[in-house]
């Protein structure tokens, strides 16, 4: 019998054989995750606050848009909204993806844009091209492959356009920064921020 095996034994499996090698033990999970089941249902309180708090940040986006005469708000930063302040603890949702996410991808849009012109086609490709950029540099964030496809699609000017970006994708981590304080037992939010 090697040391391994005294120090870990190997419990019987369910149908009564044992298994053939030694079995660690198991490391404490810092997530519980349930296997074929729903996550669970938020409180009421925590519900509102998100509701609150994304028709916020997107109330704040049309009204800065109106100002200007330039339509602010756009799909990505909707769904952007959405993950900082209902799952403020994923990958997803922290500063780096969200801010660094939306720029990659309004550069690969802007790249494809210019070498294969506005279409299905070339708006499939820089979603395609942005989602491989995003996993090389470590910046999940899905909302940033629909920026690329608004790029190629729209062809806005990009001397308004990437600032318009860069600020609005600043202001939803601030207001998500601010809104998980204001909440005491609300998840901290970021959970990292670069």
């Amino acid at each position: 019998m090697s040391s391994d095996t005294a120090l870990y034994p190997t419990p019987p499996a369910a149908d009564g054989f044992a298994p053939t090698g030694p079995v660690a033990p198991e490391r404490p999970r810092q997530v519980r995750v349930l296997a074929g089941r729903a996550p669970a249902r938020p409180t009421p309180a925590a519900a509102l606050h998100s509701v609150s708090a994304v028709t916020t940040v997107l109330l704040a986006l049309v009204a800065i848009g109106t100002m200007i005469h330039e339509p602010v708000l756009i799909p990505p930063l909707a769904a952007s909204a959405a993950l900082v302040h209902s799952a403020p603890t994923l990958p997803l949702a922290q500063p780096r993806g969200v801010v660094l996410g939306h720029l990659l991808g309004a550069a690969v849009g802007y790249g494809v844009l210019a070498l294969a012109g506005s279409s299905a086609w070339a708006a499939a490709v820089a979603a395609g091209t942005t989602l491989a950029l995003l996993i090389l540099a470590r910046t999940p964030h899905s909302a940033a492959c629909a920026t690329a496809v608004i790029v190629v699609l729209q062809s806005p000017a990009p001397a308004r356009f990437v600032p318009l970006l860069f600020g609005s994708t600043v202001l939803l981590v601030l207001t998500g920064y601010a809104g998980s304080r204001i909440r005491r037992k609300a998840p901290k939010y970021p959970a990292y921020w670069w």
